[in-house]
């Protein structure tokens, strides 16, 4: 049942995560691909950029909305099969599981010819529904970060750094939970962390070259 349960996650995970919104809302509402304006990223910053501010609110209401709705969903339904793990039937690792394969079909869009994003609002959503207080935490670091530096792909890898630690320490301190529980979700969290970063490795580059474009409600970012 927990095994059925695992795959329920990530299949619903990964179709819905696969539902990249930038690039039917620019095509719908200038005519273009996302995917060959600016950096060619299917992501936020990048359709800001290139598609204007309506286009990008629907963007990101769209992709905040599909990793809310997965983990929800998936921790919804495996808890109904009862594949929860210990006597309270906490679905926790189901969320993480689900949230995962949203930032992979976000990533790696199934519709679109496996070319999307790069997973940061998908990311940042599923913890909306999984834990919230991690939610809090990473969406703090992202606005600090960008506020001190300018750089949305530097707040973008800062918070997937800080995500496992966070979840860590929200989990065993914060809620509570045993150690045990509290480091499988640390280590839960590390794939969706690293799927963030390595999607972020042409970005690495950039800052360390020193070139990379600063973030301005004007010009240019980097595609989220």
């Amino acid at each position: 049942m927990r095994f059925l349960s695992i795959l329920i996650a990530a299949a619903l995970g990964y179709f819905l995560g696969s539902v990249n919104f930038s690039i039917p809302v620019v095509k719908m509402m200038i005519g273009k691909d996302i995917r060959t304006l600016g950096s060619h990223n299917a992501g936020l910053t990048n359709t800001y950029r290139c598609a204007g501010k309506k286009c990008a609110a629907i963007t990101l209401a769209g992709d905040l909305l599909k990793g809310v709705i997965a983990v929800a969903l998936a921790r919804w339904i495996c808890g109904a099969m009862g594949a929860g793990l210990a006597p309270d039937n906490d679905t926790h690792f189901i969320g993480y599981i689900a949230g995962l394969f949203a930032v992979l079909g976000h990533v790696f869009p199934l519709y679109y010819g496996f070319k999307g994003g790069k997973g940061v609002l998908v990311g940042i959503a599923s913890f909306l529904i999984v834990d919230p207080k991690v939610f809090v935490a990473l969406l703090a670091i992202f606005i600090v970060i960008l506020a001190i530096t300018k750089y949305v792909s530097a707040a973008s890898i800062m918070g997937a750094l800080f995500c496992p630690l966070a979840t860590l320490l929200m989990s065993w301190i914060v809620e509570g939970n045993t150690f045990g529980r509290s480091f499988l979700y640390m280590l839960l969290s590390i794939p969706m962390a690293a799927m963030v970063i390595i999607m972020h490795r042409s970005n690495i580059k950039r800052l360390m070259a020193g070139n990379e474009n600063r973030f301005s409600f004007k010009t240019s970012g980097t595609a989220l």
